[in-house]
């Protein structure tokens, strides 16, 4: 299973997923949430921002953030951004060009290119 391997290979619970629209990033955190024990609740929050998941026995798993539709790094530092960073807990984040002076230095960065409609190439870097 992709999810579990990529899940073997992070340096950090902070994931930031790059690739164009369409690439696969939303289903990607699906599969990982799934496989991290929090069932299907994952999708993608691009109106909302942020969306919280928990494990099916309640407990937190980690939030995922859709930047897409920011306009400037200061709307996530409004959202309490920093906040979320220092738990101990997943971050999910898609487009984090957005808010790229923001990011911690730990993170894991999920390359996602599109191969065909139907293939996907994965690559999972350290931040700098």
């Amino acid at each position: 299973m992709v999810s579990k391997e990529i899940l073997g290979n992070v340096s950090s619970r902070i994931l930031c997923f790059n690739g164009e629209m369409g690439a696969g990033k939303t289903t990607l955190i699906k599969a990982l949430v799934r496989s991290l024990g929090g069932g299907d609740q994952a999708n993608s929050p691009t109106f909302g921002i942020v969306n919280e998941y928990q494990t099916q026995k309640g407990e937190l798993l980690g939030y995922h953030f859709d930047f897409y539709r920011l306009e400037s790094e200061g709307e996530a530092l409004d959202l309490g951004l920093e906040d979320y960073f220092s738990q101990d807990t997943w971050v999910f984040i898609e487009w984090p060009e957005k808010i790229g002076s923001q990011l911690p230095q730990n993170y894991t960065r999920i390359s996602l290119e599109i191969v065909d409609p139907v293939t996907r190439k994965i690559e999972i870097t350290k931040a700098d």
